[in-house]
């Protein structure tokens, strides 16, 4: 038998309030609707009222009935309003047990990209079903709709539920994966200060969200931008989460990295191994040619033209999204969306005997003499259970110390800027003359 829910609240601003009251009062006359459980008319806010749902059996048409007092549930959209019993499919038997994933800033480009490969399978494997949460806002609320006709139209057999919203208490509910992506770009002569106030703020709210409602050990990925210090405002935010939950993604980095370092080599990207990005997602950051290996051997013996490591390596990696911007007349959004699909990909798969990968992580307990109390980009190793070890065997230089410790001075000054929202008291903000802020968050 499947079911599902309909609302009987306020209506989306595709449709008009008549319409809508007309439809439910044939909805209640006729007692009957259609298989797709008026999917065309989703997705619907829901009350905490009394509640219509679609009870559907082989040999009798959906009907209409009244129910009581609901157990609250984000709102689902059209085919994906009907749920399935996969245990009493063959295909399905042996699949694993749905996962629920959010999406902030779900109409965007980035996720336009992102919500397919997951979907798909491509990122939590061909036996994970999943669920996704898409969270918008009100502006964006007809673009939702779209990116949910797009993915029903796309057939994807492990894709079981869609709910869309535009508040993170009713869309995280329960979720095990939480993609922050979502955020407000820096408009013209908006310091940096400035954006860290602005989306601070929205991190600070969906940090309260996800420990209200989300799942316990739910692991938390901050994409928006400043990414680190972001994700340092939201566990601030959820206490009830483990700090360890939370990463800001710092795996496109690593990616342009190693294709530098692979271009350089004249091998493909796929020899370079033990790449690491050490700080901040900004002009400081630190890709690392220390430690990293081309081929098993170190990065130093194999490339030596060591002026162009130090002088040069750095400045393509951290120029790449704008000359991308210059080309493409946009911001990185396919290739930001393959990080975010490797960096989870890296949780979930045991890590290659000897590799490490980059992850903007929390820096207590750190043995690198990294400032605590900071989300700061390191070497992490994975079991494949959705959990990391920073990684010990990691030498350095001079040369490499000195460029990570000017990353952190920066993130701690970005955490002195965001102080009243991470509970350590009043803000105070100089992040100094030179604008470190990287292409595309303009």
């Amino acid at each position: 038998m499947a079911m599902a829910e309909l609302s009987s609240s306020k209506t989306m601003s595709s449709l008009s309030s008549s319409y809508y009251s007309s439809q439910l009062r044939l909805l209640a006359k006729r007692r009957s609707i259609s298989n797709r459980c008026l999917g065309v008319l989703s997705p619907l806010h829901r009350t905490r009222n009394a509640a219509i749902s679609c009870s559907v059996s082989q040999n009798q048409a959906p009907v209409a009935v009244q129910e009581g007092e609901p157990k609250i549930k984000n709102d689902c959209y059209g085919v994906f309003c009907l749920t399935y019993d996969l245990k009493a499919e063959e295909e399905t038997r042996s699949w694993k047990k749905l996962i629920n994933i959010a999406v902030s800033g779900a109409a965007g480009m980035i996720s336009n990209h992102l919500l397919f490969k997951l979907a798909s399978g491509e990122v939590f494997g061909p036996d994970q079903p999943v669920a996704l949460k898409l969270l918008g806002s009100e502006r964006s609320l007809q673009a939702l709709e779209g990116v949910a006709m797009e993915l029903e139209d796309s057939l994807f057999p492990l894709l079981r539920e869609v709910s869309i919203g535009t508040d993170p208490y009713e869309v995280f509910q329960d979720v095990e994966w939480a993609l922050l992506i979502g955020a407000k770009p820096r408009g013209p002569g908006m310091e940096r200060a400035g954006l860290l106030d602005i989306n601070g703020k929205i991190y600070a709210e969906q940090g309260r969200a996800l420990n209200a409602v989300a799942s316990h050990n739910v692991k938390v990925m901050v994409v928006g931008n400043p990414c680190n210090t972001n994700a340092l405002i939201c566990l601030k935010n959820a206490p009830n989460i483990p700090a360890k939950n939370f990463h800001a993604l710092t795996r496109l980095d690593e990616n342009r990295a190693k294709c530098q370092l692979a271009l350089k080599a004249g091998v493909f990207y796929d020899k370079v191994s033990n790449m690491t990005i050490w700080g901040n997602h900004s002009t400081t950051q630190v890709p690392d040619f220390l430690n990293a290996r081309i081929n098993g051997s170190p990065v130093k013996e194999v490339i030596r033209d060591h002026k162009w490591l130090e002088e040069e390596f750095t400045n393509i990696v951290q120029k790449r999204g704008g000359a991308l911007i210059q080309k493409w007349g946009r911001s990185s959004a396919a290739s930001t969306a393959v990080s975010i699909a490797d960096a989870i990909k890296s949780l979930i798969t045991p890590t290659p005997e000897g590799d490490w990968f980059s992850s903007g992580v929390y820096t207590n307990g750190n043995p690198y003499g990294i400032a605590e109390d900071l989300v700061f980009s390191m070497p992490c190793r994975s079991k494949g259970d959705g959990d990391y070890e920073l990684v010990k065997d990691v030498i350095f230089d001079d040369y490499l110390r000195n460029r990570i410790a000017k990353s952190e001075e920066e993130l701690v000054a970005e955490k002195r800027c965001v102080a009243h929202l991470t509970g350590d008291g009043v803000a105070y903000c100089d992040l100094g003359p030179v604008d470190t802020m990287l292409p595309g968050e303009v």
